[in-house]
């Protein structure tokens, strides 16, 4: 069993919680503000999802079931498959137009990882690639994204 490593991000979006809430859920479409995300797919199944992630030259894979649900105030999932990975998504309403998201990864080190990176140099390049990607999260929701029917 490998080292396990969190990280948390958080961002305020000029939009209401609906909205940021509506576009987080649109699942397949994460690889458009996920960077190493390269694909998403929601199978038979709807609570879970098939996930690739493709950075650095490495490429993994791990299917994800959704844990809890609350409607406009968190998501949280955990890996079934694949990479060891959970995490939540909680959304905080600051105003009627404001929205408070905080991001929290947890993942289990992958063993071709470990002897090529401390651990502390790892977690400071995926916080602040986390970190980006709610950031372009926010600009796509700020932009006026719609989720297609």
């Amino acid at each position: 069993m490998g080292r396990w490593l969190e990280h948390t991000v958080t961002s305020d979006i000029n939009a209401p919680v609906e909205q940021v809430w509506a576009v987080w859920m649109d699942l397949e479409a994460m690889p458009r503000w996920m960077n190493w995300i390269e694909s998403v797919k929601t199978l038979e199944d709807p609570s879970l999802t098939d996930w690739t992630l493709a950075a650095q030259g490495f490429r993994f894979h791990w299917q994800a079931r959704i844990s809890k649900q609350v409607e406009g105030q968190q998501l949280q999932w955990e890996s079934i498959g694949g990479l060891p990975t959970k995490g939540a998504v909680r959304f905080y309403p600051k105003s009627e137009n404001r929205t408070a998201v905080k991001l929290s990864v947890t993942y289990e080190l992958p063993r071709p990882l470990a002897p090529l990176m401390e651990p502390s140099i790892l977690g400071g390049i995926v916080t602040r690639e986390l970190q980006a990607n709610l950031d372009r999260f926010r600009d796509l929701v700020e932009s006026g994204y719609c989720v297609s029917s």
